[in-house]
């Protein structure tokens, strides 16, 4: 059974790179019926804490990436905080020292500083010179004896590092370039390279997806596999996301955090898409949406691209405007009540009474929003009994001429017609223009800016619509008073 995992540090809130990692994970597993494991690697207790836990645990779930084995979930490898497996580490660490594949390693920081500065001061580069793996057992007795602090090195053996990644193909690594590395730090605690080779061995992960910046690590993590007899796993590194300037994505570039953009009225099934075609193609020609299960159905691994994604916020932003098209009226309502509170403006009878016209009013609005907190701005005079009137408008389409009395004659035009439907009022407003001598686009930017405040809205015959006669006649009679 293929077992996959995430493993996020919680010093700092579900980021895209993280969440879209944890997709390819996660879509792994779906598609074959294998697991995903969370796994949370908190070791850096300074920089950690529940707090960040909690937010990554929010963006998982806000993406819909349920875990299968992790916090909260439990599963047989208990448990899924790092901090809580160093004695694993440590049993570890040991148990490759007893073997002869790791050595003891009392060399003081400063010891090793000044040796690092000197071969650079000559103009040469430095790596450990395994001082501490020459040492007799004499020499180890007496710095034991002394107290003297010790690391755990892993004595890296001659030759080629090899492995196939699933993405980049054949990658090997002269192992001459590779010091001997440290897996335990003299206070006790993992290195990196310890910590997730053992605990990937513990937990059986059979695929190991994660970001390009982890390929260099890849082969002392092979060696210590390698080193507990342990079946190392298949990598695949995945490329990294770029911002539009091409450098790696960061704050300069907007929001990173997921939950940021949730905030922001992104869709999370807007941004499962968006993130899933970041460096990765089904090969299904031109299509691009998809659902979580529809991405499941046609994950594979072959389709990651080699070379690094860019993060587009206007696709991003196309994206969530397609899978907002998609959502039935009740699922956007659900979603929309929150931040139609926040603004002011919702009424428990757009779910009761008024269901019809508020569904017909998100219809209608749906084309012009790009996000879900583009609702309450776009839709306010829908709204709200008082229109916000944007100056610019009303001097240019209000005022001067004979738009008062064009306005006033609309008025009893439309109160005098039997239906009140946007094919009667458009033929209405065409007939009153043309008896009055002007442009039907005059009378109709007028009527626009009369009822919505603004020059640009949806049809102007639906919005009148759905405004309803008495609303629209109040309000052609308040923009007379404006002309």
């Amino acid at each position: 059974m293929i077992r996959v995992r995430f493993a996020p540090s919680p010093t700092g809130y579900l980021h895209v790179g993280g969440a879209r990692t944890a997709l390819f994970n996660w879509l792994l597993a779906r598609r074959h019926g294998g697991l995903f494991v969370l796994r949370i690697e908190d070791t850096d207790a300074e920089r950690s804490s529940a707090d960040m836990v909690e937010g990554i645990l929010d963006g998982l779930r806000w993406l819909g990436l349920s875990w299968d084995e992790g916090p909260l979930v439990g599963g047989p490898h208990e448990p899924y905080f790092q901090s809580a497996r160093l004695a694993r580490h440590a049993t570890v660490a040991r148990t490759l020292v007893e073997s002869g594949k790791a050595y003891y390693c009392y060399c003081a920081a400063d010891e090793l500083k000044a040796k690092r500065e000197a071969a650079e001061a000559a103009g040469g580069a430095w790596k450990y010179d395994r001082a501490c793996a020459a040492l007799s057992a004499e020499d180890i007795a007496a710095r034991e004896a002394e107290g003297r602090p010790r690391a755990v090195r892993f004595f890296v053996p001659e030759g080629a590092v090899p492995f196939t990644d699933l993405v980049h193909g054949p990658i090997a690594f002269d192992a001459a370039n590779i010091e001997d590395f440290v897996i335990l730090r003299s206070d006790g605690l993992p290195t990196y390279h310890l910590s997730v080779v053992s605990d990937d061995v513990d937990m059986r992960m059979t695929h190991v997806i994660r970001g390009d910046d982890h390929i260099s690590n890849t082969p002392k993590q092979v060696l210590l596999y390698q080193a507990l007899g342990a079946a190392v796993p298949q990598f695949a590194h995945v490329p990294l996301i770029l911002g539009t300037d091409k450098k790696r994505l960061s704050k300069r570039h907007g929001a990173t955090s997921v939950m940021e953009y949730a905030r922001q009225g992104v869709l999370p099934e807007a941004m499962l898409n968006f993130l899933a075609l970041l460096g990765w193609s089904p090969g299904s020609g031109d299509r691009e949406l998809f659902t979580r299960d529809e991405l499941a159905g046609v994950f594979a691994l072959d389709g990651i691209s080699g070379g690094n994604a860019v993060f587009n916020p206007e696709k991003l932003d196309w994206f969530n405007q397609q899978h907002l098209m998609r959502l039935a009226p009740d699922d956007l309502t659900r979603r929309l009540q929150p931040l139609l509170e926040e603004a002011g403006v919702w009424h428990a009878d757009y779910v009761d009474d008024r269901r019809a016209w508020f569904y017909a009013v998100l219809e209608l609005l749906k084309p012009r929003a790009r996000r879900l907190t583009d609702f309450a701005a776009l839709g306010d005079y829908f709204f709200r009994d008082a229109v916000a009137f944007d100056e610019a408008a009303v001097q240019k389409h209000l005022r001067g001429g004979e738009v008062s009395a064009h306005l006033a004659t609309l008025a009893a035009a439309w109160d005098a017609a039997d239906t009140f439907d946007p094919a009667t009022l458009e033929a209405t407003l065409r007939a009153t223009a043309e008896t009055a001598g002007i442009k039907a686009g005059t009378l109709i930017h007028a009527v626009r800016v009369a009822l919505t405040g603004r020059t640009v809205s949806p049809g102007l015959f639906e919005v009148a619509t759905l405004l309803g006669r008495q609303r629209t006649a109040a309000r052609l009679a308040h923009a007379r008073q404006l002309a």
